[in-house]
């Protein structure tokens, strides 16, 4: 594969992702309101969704990326396997938008999406730090973080092969992550810190070497901090 199109690939790729992060970083931080329409939270999630898991995708995208050198995969694979990958999370927007109109509708979120809720937020930590501890969360986790073996296992060339598979990676990421992903309800949407955060954290639980002495203890923290705002 021309050393050419490999740059052009990745550059293109992290340039979105920057992209994403300007736009998110524009919204909280400009005169810019929340959108209060469903198609505009839609909107406002995908890109969120692009800035937020497009770091968590690079260790697979690299594990793609041998495979082209070792094995049949291709650049038009390597396509199938991003878009298939962001399909997927942006039928979470999809999800997650209506979550969040519902919730502004019910009085529980601000027009900044934060929750005004003690109940809600505290049961949103404690949800997502019990959600840590599950046989669900540790199967989502052994597949995110071997890549490689996933690509082995599930192999199938070309674009529409990309696809495919990574419709089936996506659908294990998102169950992996939604957790960290509602609690931004807690905090608010916009909220910078809470996006880096998250990210920061769903990027490592999927590092095998740092993963597995992370997952717990984030789950305890989660579930400590629901109970101190129900207490305080």
């Amino acid at each position: 594969m021309p050393l050419n199109l490999r740059s052009l690939f990745w550059l293109a790729f992290f340039g979105i992702v920057l992209w994403a992060w300007w736009v998110m970083f524009s919204m909280a931080t400009g005169p810019m309101m929340m959108p209060s329409q469903y198609m505009s939270l839609f909107l406002m999630w995908s890109i969120m969704m692009a800035a937020m898991m497009g770091p968590t995708f690079v260790p697979t995208m690299r594990a793609y990326e041998d495979l082209i050198t070792s094995a049949d995969g291709s650049r038009s694979g390597s396509l199938g396997v991003v878009l298939g990958f962001f399909a997927v999370w942006v039928g979470f927007a999809a999800i997650i938008a209506f979550a969040q109109n519902t919730l502004v509708g019910f009085g529980l979120l601000n027009a900044m999406g934060a929750s005004v809720s003690t109940a809600l937020s505290s049961g949103l930590l404690i949800a997502a730090g019990i959600y840590q501890f599950t046989t669900l969360k540790g199967r989502c986790l052994a597949h995110c973080r071997s890549p490689m073996m996933q690509f082995i296992a599930h192999w199938r060339p070309g674009f529409s092969g990309g696809l495919r598979m990574r419709l089936h990676h996506g659908a294990y990421c998102v169950a992996c992550c939604w957790g960290l992903m509602v609690i931004g309800f807690v905090g608010g949407t916009m909220d910078l810190l809470w996006m880096g955060g998250a990210t920061l954290m769903m990027t490592l639980e999927k590092l095998p070497d740092i993963g597995r002495w992370f997952t717990k203890p984030l789950g305890v923290a989660l579930i400590f901090w629901g109970v101190t705002v129900a207490a305080f």
